[in-house]
């Protein structure tokens, strides 16, 4: 039976995602692994969004964060044995093929029910092989490329959904967009896309997030997140854009909520949209 007391920690998640509910009380914060190991491209935004994944689970009390920022601490704490202590993994802005001590071991780890939460290039992760990366059959896609940095208006497929929640029916932003090889619509929840190209603008389908299910681990990826001041005003780039606190705290509700569905303390549709 639900306790009709919320934690405090989720009453503060509560008031970050605007949602009226949850579907699970937790009993203590959730244990994540932040990866941020790159092989090929290394973005800039990468310790602005240590810093903000660090503060959102801080503030919320949903999570906790341990980094993994280089190939032995890799090599340390992601062993079938190590990960056996974390409810989940977040990869922000990996690139290539990252040392993973037994990949396999580290699939069947999310696939028994963990958390898989991957941020803008976690699609640039173990992609480019042919068959595709089974890696890559569990985020959903893959990077194939990306034009200029440009403002799209992304489409809210699920507005229910703990990630979309916040967003309204659209969300406006400038970002790297990415196009995807691999994607299949009828095996993923769509969260937020497009109907354009976002460079061409011609007639299309061009996806920008979603969630899936992975055996009985649970799977959110968001291609946004290049640019420093979608994760976070205070930087730098603040001063190039006038809306930009009200886009990084949308991206932040945007994240927040899909980490806490990925961690199985909210509800929220799973199952692919007919076309």
């Amino acid at each position: 039976m639900k306790s009709k007391f919320l934690t405090s920690s989720l009453a503060c998640l509560l008031c970050l995602l605007g949602a009226s509910a949850v579907s699970t009380r937790a009993a203590a914060p959730k244990k994540l692994l932040v990866v941020t190991v790159t092989k090929g491209f290394r973005h800039s935004s990468i310790p602005t969004a240590e810093k903000v994944l660090g503060e959102l689970g801080h503030k919320s009390g949903v999570f906790t964060v341990e980094y993994v920022r280089n190939d032995q601490e890799m090599a340390e704490k992601m062993t079938a044995e190590s990960l056996a202590k974390y409810d989940g993994v977040i990869f922000a802005n990996t690139t290539g093929d990252l040392p993973l001590p037994d990949k396999q071991a580290f699939l069947n780890w999310i696939k028994s029910g963990k958390a898989f939460i991957g941020m803008h290039s976690a699609t640039d992760t173990f992609r480019g092989h042919t068959p595709l990366d089974p890696y890559v059959e569990m985020i959903g896609g893959e990077f194939k490329q990306h034009g200029a940095q440009v403002e799209v208006e992304c489409i809210n497929q699920d507005p229910r959904h703990p990630a979309c929640g916040a967003l309204g029916s659209t969300f406006k932003l400038k970002d790297e967009i990415y196009l995807l090889n691999g994607f299949e619509r009828g095996k993923v929840h769509g969260l937020l896309t497009l109907d354009k190209h976002p460079n061409e603008k011609t007639p299309g389908d061009y996806p920008i997030a979603w969630c899936k299910m992975y055996g009985q681990g649970r799977v959110f990826y968001t291609s946004l997140g290049h640019r420093e001041d979608v994760w976070d005003a205070d930087t730098p780039e603040n001063f190039k854009r006038e809306n930009s606190r009200d886009i990084s705290e949308a991206y932040q509700k945007h994240i927040l909520g899909g980490i806490a569905w990925a961690l199985g303390l909210e509800t929220g549709d799973a199952r692919p949209q007919s076309k």
